[in-house]
């Protein structure tokens, strides 16, 4: 199982490093990499080397978007199949990601290794991001022309999704703070570890992941603050936020605000949003069993377009609207139950006594994932490929329960 562990997360470093994943031949190799493990996982399993299978509730709702996206494909129902063909290996390779982080990360060891991985990978994307806004020469990696304009910020091309990515990994941070997950000696390297990345959204000047990150601190200190027991690592908790702030304020707060004012002629407005959600909504009263097929809104957009500006539409920045148009309320009512899941079964895992560094991984993950389904609402992080791979990661781990004794 060692081999899947690193397989997991050298794929996760993959996919975030190369561009988010977001072209053909990232897209391929993460696919085939999740072939691929799946593949060693079976051949362990006929040698009897894999241990008990375990199963993940979220996995079922998942099964059925997949099973309605191959209907689509099949019958066909999609309105472009071959665009349904393509995303449906993009969500296959996340759903059997999925079953093999339940497989393989059995321990509260092994989960503690992953926790420390995420920060420690979330801690050198954001130091990238801050190095890249403060050295820009106009080029991701400070060699790769932008072809399609943007305004790039990491390895993202659009800082709106390296946001998405600092909401996944700060609150797992900031719960090992806020938990005794961790030795006392340890603390002051997690606090670095936690808070440079909230330095780096910010400096990224994405409202939406700005106001993400706002809702994800208030949910984490409501649960905080009602588990009675850790009110008092709240002090940790503030000192870690202080710092954040203190930060900001060090690397130029007028530099977060001048950033705000450069990006806001080429930011997609508030009305634009509306818009595009608007004609998203007409798509699904249109297509509302089944939906017009799983990643086809770029085809079918332009014939619902209730405001145009010339200007090449691929998702609605709004993933739940996308939802509904391409799949319909029969994948609307997956999602809703895979949203519903995640929130019982992760709320359940924080009420049980368990391993402190368990808690707080299972705590900072299904704050990710809410911070996450928040910014969804005006954006598409859904659909960057290294951002929908680890928020549904993060969401096994928030509904999974690890065992206690030998592992392989």
């Amino acid at each position: 199982m060692t081999v899947i562990r690193i397989g997991i997360c050298a794929l996760i470093t993959f996919s975030v490093l190369a561009y988010g994943a977001v072209e053909p031949w990232s897209q391929a190799v993460l696919e085939i990499g999740a072939a691929a493990l799946f593949l060693c996982w079976g051949s362990l399993v006929a040698l009897g080397k894999a241990g008990t299978i375990r199963w993940n509730a979220l996995l079922w709702p998942l099964i059925g978007l997949e099973a309605l996206g191959l209907l689509q494909y099949l019958v066909p129902l999609s309105v472009y199949p071959n665009l349904t063909r393509l995303e449906l290996l993009r969500f296959t390779s996340y759903l059997l990601l999925l079953f093999l982080l339940t497989q393989a990360f059995r321990t509260p060891r092994q989960w503690g290794i992953l926790a420390w991985y995420l920060i420690l990978f979330g801690f050198c994307v954001a130091v990238f991001g801050i190095l890249q806004d403060l050295t820009f020469n106009g080029k991701l990696y400070w060699f790769r022309e932008l072809r399609n304009g943007g305004i790039p910020y990491g390895p993202y091309v659009n800082r709106n999704h390296f946001a998405g990515l600092m909401e996944l990994v700060v609150p797992t941070g900031l719960a090992m703070l806020a938990l005794p997950g961790v030795r006392r000696q340890q603390l002051p390297l997690v606090g670095l570890l936690a808070t440079l990345p909230v330095g780096a959204l910010f400096l990224s000047a994405s409202r939406g992941g700005i106001a993400a990150l706002g809702c994800e601190l208030i949910i984490l200190t409501i649960l905080l603050w009602t588990r009675r027991k850790q009110s008092g690592q709240l002090f940790t908790f503030i000192a870690a936020l202080v710092l954040a702030g203190g930060l900001v304020g060090w690397l130029g707060i007028g530099r977060v605000i001048s950033r705000f004012s450069l990006v806001q002629s080429t930011e997609v407005t508030e009305s634009r949003r509306v818009s595009m959600a608007r004609s998203a909504w007409h798509i699904f009263e249109d297509h509302p069993v089944i939906g017009t097929g799983m990643g086809t809104i770029v085809s079918v957009y332009p014939a619902y377009e209730t405001v145009y500006d010339g200007k090449f539409v691929d998702h609605v920045h709004n993933d739940h609207a996308e939802m509904l148009a391409e799949m319909g309320s029969l994948g609307g009512i997956c999602w809703l139950a895979f949203i519903g899941l995640l929130i019982y079964y992760g709320m359940k895992n924080l009420s049980a006594h368990q391993d402190p560094m368990v808690r707080a991984v299972q705590l900072g993950a299904l704050v990710g994932c809410c911070g996450l389904l928040i910014h969804s609402f005006v954006d598409f992080n859904l659909h960057i490929p290294a951002n929908a791979l680890l928020f549904y990661l993060l969401a096994g781990l928030a509904t999974s329960s690890p065992v206690f004794g030998p592992t392989n």
